[in-house]
């Protein structure tokens, strides 16, 4: 036999493990975050560069240009470890995000090496933020419906046990 302490877990997940699946949750919201930034800094800085009065300023051009690519760049990292903590606690099908990190790795390196650019790469990293939110939705929906039933068992069973105890 093992001594393993008593810990409460809810469907085989411990209270650690919740707790560094919320951080990542944390985590992939601020790299959603700065997706949206990306995609909000590419539409103003590119409505701004294409006023004729602003053709020649090189710097709107570069905010335009390099902007978006710097903030979804700084998704990845995010992304990686969001990756390993889906595939660690199994929150998603394993082949599903090695098949989004895998592809979006191969894309993003292939474009830089081969290509000389790397839009089409950090294009395909947009999705994998949205994918993992959806993955860690999904993980706290289901514990939220376990919650429910907990309880609703347990005011039927004391509803139960006050019926039992009244004397007829």
């Amino acid at each position: 036999m093992t001594n393993a302490p008593n810990q409460s877990t809810q469907y085989g997940f411990t209270p650690l493990a919740v707790t560094r699946i919320k951080g990542a949750q944390r985590l992939n919201q601020i790299a959603v975050y700065l997706i949206y930034a990306a995609i909000f800094a590419f539409m103003v800085f590119g409505t701004i560069a294409s006023i004729k009065m602003f053709h020649d300023n090189q710097l709107l051009y570069r905010l335009f240009f390099n902007l978006p690519y710097v903030l979804i760049a700084l998704t990845i990292p995010m992304t990686l470890y969001d990756a390993f903590i889906i595939y660690r606690y199994r929150l998603n099908q394993a082949s599903m995000v090695i098949m989004t990190i895998g592809v979006s790795s191969i894309i993003l390196i292939g474009g830089l090496l081969f290509a000389d650019t790397a839009w089409l790469g950090l294009a395909s990293w947009l999705g994998v933020a949205f994918l993992f939110k959806v993955s860690f939705k999904r993980f706290f929906d289901f514990l939220e419906v376990d919650d429910l039933s907990e309880t609703a068992e347990e005011t039927s069973m004391d509803i139960a046990t006050d019926l039992d105890n009244k004397p007829l």
